[in-house]
């Protein structure tokens, strides 16, 4: 597993660089299809390309279909691998992408492997999805996603655990973006500032506004993340702009909130505002079949002899996207470990093939 994981974490993806991603797919690709699955590339223009991977170990028709999402990009810039080289000390495994989430990637194949080497054919079609723009937003992917979920009797995702003690994802928050834009009138700020409107002004009266749409004891909260308006200091700002982060529990919160962005009026005379945005994952809610799922990990993971916890978290990913359309979903199936997005990321190598095992007998028995 580690000579492996060494080379993919070794061969870069980040999410922006095409064609990095797709020599990580094609890695993967050969690596699927000398395991005897079916391997589909699911060519993109701009991003890279997404690997659809079919597995069927039992006879004639199957009874119905899992599917595991993972995905090839990660977050880091190319090079980054010449400052946070791959290594392997004190039992960790380090470097850019391990954690999130080439280890999971790791953990499939060897799913899969012990499954034949056991001569265990689960009763489902095993689909493994394995996209390249998770990490930037999932737009290119989106609707491979939610079509083979809509085929899946339930959905494991391979993002990382929750914390170092490897907890389950029975509960994400979803994630939203909300862009306000304030329109003014340009003037000269020293000799006529009376004859223009200051959209910087009108916009920092509407950020005290979204300010207060958070509500901390819901889980409802709302972020002004990033703010660009003016050209020069001596001319009164006709356009500015403000980019929101959301993130709520509940799908109920997230439309409350939609209808106090579209009620947003001007405070200043002759201002005008344009208010873009939405959800771009609904959330991922704890309900009873996602308790069930987990509840049927916890046993598994007893007759193995761990002890699995389960964890709610702030971040989405396309598991949030399965579980909207009502299918159920179990998160976290990835790697033990931490430091997810920074140099400092790393798993546990113990863990690896305990992981793959517990997503092997779930492949097995659901």
């Amino acid at each position: 597993m580690l000579r492996l994981l060494r080379r993919l974490v070794q061969t870069e993806s980040p999410s922006l660089e095409k064609t990095a991603v797709d020599r990580l797919g094609r890695l993967l690709a050969t690596e699927w299809r000398r395991r005897g699955a079916q391997v589909r590339t699911l060519r993109q223009r701009q991003r890279g390309d997404h690997l659809r991977v079919s597995v069927w170990l039992g006879h004639g028709r199957p009874a119905g279909q899992l599917l595991v999402l993972g995905h090839l990009d990660t977050v880091y810039p190319p090079g980054t691998l010449r400052q946070t080289p791959f290594r392997i000390t004190g039992g960790r495994v380090y470097g850019p992408g391990v954690y999130d989430m080439k280890a999971g990637l790791v953990m499939a194949l060897f799913a899969v492997d012990a499954l034949r080497q056991l001569h265990i054919a689960p009763q489902k079609r095993l689909v493994f999805l394995f996209t390249s723009d998770e990490e930037i937003g999932s737009d290119s992917s989106r609707r491979w996603i939610e079509a083979e979920a809509r085929r899946s009797d339930a959905v494991l995702v391979l993002e990382p655990s929750a914390g170092r003690d490897g907890r389950l994802k029975t509960a994400r928050k979803g994630v939203g973006h909300w862009t306000v834009t304030a329109h003014g009138r340009a003037a000269h700020a020293g000799i006529n500032p009376q004859d223009g409107v200051n959209a910087i002004h009108e916009l920092a009266w509407q950020i005290a506004r979204i300010a207060r749409f958070q509500q901390p004891r819901r889980g409802v909260t709302v972020n002004v993340d990033v703010i660009a308006g003016g050209t020069r200091a001596n001319v009164i700002a006709e356009r500015a702009t403000a980019e929101v982060d959301v993130r709520v529990w509940r799908m109920a919160d997230a439309k409350r909130l939609a209808q106090k962005f579209r009620a947003l009026r001007p405070v200043l005379r002759g201002a005008r505002l344009e208010i873009r945005g939405g959800m771009n994952r609904p959330p991922l809610e704890r309900t009873r079949a996602v308790r069930h799922l987990f509840r049927h990990a916890q046993q598994l993971a007893q007759q193995m002899g761990l002890e699995l916890k389960e964890a709610a978290t702030g971040g989405g990913s396309d598991g949030n996207l399965t579980a909207a359309l009502g299918v159920p979903t179990l998160d976290g199936l990835g790697a033990v470990g931490d430091g997810a997005h920074s140099p400092r990321e790393f798993v546990y190598a113990r863990s690896l093939p305990e992981r793959a095992a517990l997503l092997a007998g779930l492949l097995a028995t659901l």
